[in-house]
């Protein structure tokens, strides 16, 4: 597939008086595209996650970062020092669950405003913190697709406090991938398996990778603990998936 040349832009997206920043990117050429929202690590909008966007232009969408810490730390993005996750833990520890569902769908709605985009369906995906609030955001209806990278917490806890986010799942209305590393300490093989399971008890269109010798973050070249064999498998299952909205 030929990469398509692609436009980006910051925009400001308004609601009860709260402005969210977001990085768009889109392809320059005439048409109508699929809308995809890529939800930010505890880094915030940083480089990879503009990066992610810009990959995901050039496939063909027009897709849409939010800076999910709008509320705790305006135009907040770093790299990946253990300064700098302890920072960013503090912001994802400050957030809340309908706060965040709220950003996303205002995402959305900004989506629909374009006339260059399809409104029957988005897509969604999610990095570490991001990835356990993509599996928040699969239970919009407006997702039909999501990917889910390495969210932590999901059987144990939910933004802002309440029901694990798991016990969601039943709302899920779309299909949904979750992408996991085997080496990865923080989302222990028992969870996995219970987001499995939860998957299939409701009858989730779904896919759970398990990529051997991938610790957390394999999919971000910016962090050491980047897995070069994983991350593009893990792309390729990506634009299969994102392929369902075309």
């Amino acid at each position: 597939m030929t990469e398509q040349a692609i436009i980006t832009t910051t925009v400001n997206l308004l609601q009860d008086n709260i402005q969210v920043s977001a990085y768009l990117a889109e392809p320059k050429e005439s048409g109508s595209y699929p809308g995809v929202v890529v939800l930010q690590e505890i880094f915030g909008v940083n480089v990879h996650i503009r990066e992610v966007t810009e990959r995901i232009a050039k496939l063909g969408y027009v897709a849409i970062a939010p800076a999910l810490f709008q509320r705790q730390a305006p135009g907040f993005e770093t790299g990946y020092t253990p300064e700098d996750i302890e920072t960013g833990r503090s912001y994802a520890m400050q957030t809340q669950a309908s706060q965040l569902l709220s950003d996303i769908q205002l995402a959305i709605d900004y989506l629909k405003n374009l006339p260059q985009v399809k409104k029957d369906g988005f897509g969604c995906i999610g990095f570490c913190f991001g990835g356990h609030v993509a599996y928040l955001a699969a239970t919009l209806p407006d997702i039909k697709v999501t990917a889910s990278f390495y969210g932590a917490g999901v059987t144990s806890r939910t933004p802002g406090g309440g029901a694990p986010t798991v016990t969601r799942t039943k709302d899920i209305s779309g299909t949904l991938y979750a992408f996991f590393g085997k080496e990865d300490t923080s989302i222990p093989a028992e969870q996995v398996a219970e987001i499995e399971a939860e998957l299939e008890k409701y009858k989730i269109p779904y896919r759970v990778f398990r990529y051997d010798g991938a610790d957390h973050g394999f999919f971000c070249d910016h962090r050491a603990s980047y897995n070069p064999k994983a991350a593009a498998d893990a792309w390729e299952q990506v634009k299969q998936l994102f392929g369902q909205l075309n």
